[in-house]
């Protein structure tokens, strides 16, 4: 009776291992695009460029009219803290999704309301810019509260095939013209 059992069990589990291995695994993907009539393409982590947040860009302060850099003027405050991202690659790009969680605070000149963040993905290659758009990100500080959390999803940044190895994303808050805007 044992020896059928585990001979059962055995050959459950042989068919659990095989149909295991024959799984497509998007490792947790956050949007790995594709439809129902084209295949998923594949989730790439290894090669997916790094996310930066650097010092002089994490942090943003808007002011009342009139007022710059008098912290008894703050309008809100806002900082960039984690980031995340997942990249895809296709024929001939590397696609990113850049997730970053950030947090606003209304200051002493503010309070309940909504602010645009200016916030911009950027990749180089050390040398060239592969890809820059700046978002002007909406963000509701509720009444009675003064702060409120919010999570900024890129999608579609593209760049180059085989940008993974040497590209780096940075975000980070940019009060700078919108990129592909020409000056007249």
């Amino acid at each position: 009776m044992f020896g059928k059992i585990s001979s059962r069990l055995l050959g459950i589990s042989l068919l659990v291992v095989i149909a295991g291995c024959n799984k497509t695994d998007t490792g947790g993907a956050i949007d790995a695009g594709g439809g129902a009539t084209a295949p998923t393409p594949a989730v790439i982590q290894g090669t997916c460029p790094q996310v930066y947040l650097l010092d002089g860009t994490a942090n943003y302060r808007t002011y009342a009219k009139g007022a710059k850099d008098d912290p008894t003027k703050i309008v809100y405050q806002a900082a960039l803290a984690d980031t995340t991202r997942q990249c895809v690659q296709n024929e001939s790009q590397l696609v990113m999704t850049v997730v970053v969680q950030g947090r606003v605070v209304s200051g002493p000149a503010g309070g309940a309301g909504s602010v645009n963040l200016p916030i911009r993905v950027a990749a180089t290659d050390g040398k060239n810019t592969l890809y820059s758009e700046l978002t002007q990100y909406p963000v509701e500080v509720p009444a009675g509260v003064g702060t409120t959390q919010f999570i900024f999803t890129k999608t579609n940044v593209a760049l180059p095939g085989g940008a993974g190895d040497f590209a780096k994303v940075y975000v980070g808050f940019d009060e700078g013209p919108v990129a592909g805007k020409k000056k007249k």
